[in-house]
């Protein structure tokens, strides 16, 4: 007996939730509603793909950093001696 009155309770949420959807399916301004809903999930797949392309950088930025830090670290057998300026010329 339980279960009969089980079924009927949830035959009778299922009828009001399909009611519930309908209902708000005709609602005015539920066209602009999804509309916006459509239009933000295209603007969060771009967003999506642009912030990919930043991590992209950020790890060439990183690499790019690492190459400069061992090209400013001169080897004491590499370092060059200063310029030597030419001897003065004689004047007439």
């Amino acid at each position: 007996m339980a279960k009969d009155s089980d079924k009927d309770l949830l035959a009778r949420l299922a009828d009001a939730g399909e009611e519930a959807l309908r209902r708000l399916g005709e609602a005015p301004g539920m066209d602009r509603a999804m509309t916006y809903a459509k239009t933000t999930r295209k603007q969060l797949d771009e967003l999506t793909k642009r912030v990919q392309g930043i991590s992209d950088l950020e790890a060439r930025i990183v690499k790019l950093e690492k190459q400069v830090a061992a090209l400013s670290k001169d080897p004491p057998s590499s370092k060059r001696s200063p310029a030597r300026k030419a001897p003065p010329t004689p004047g007439p």
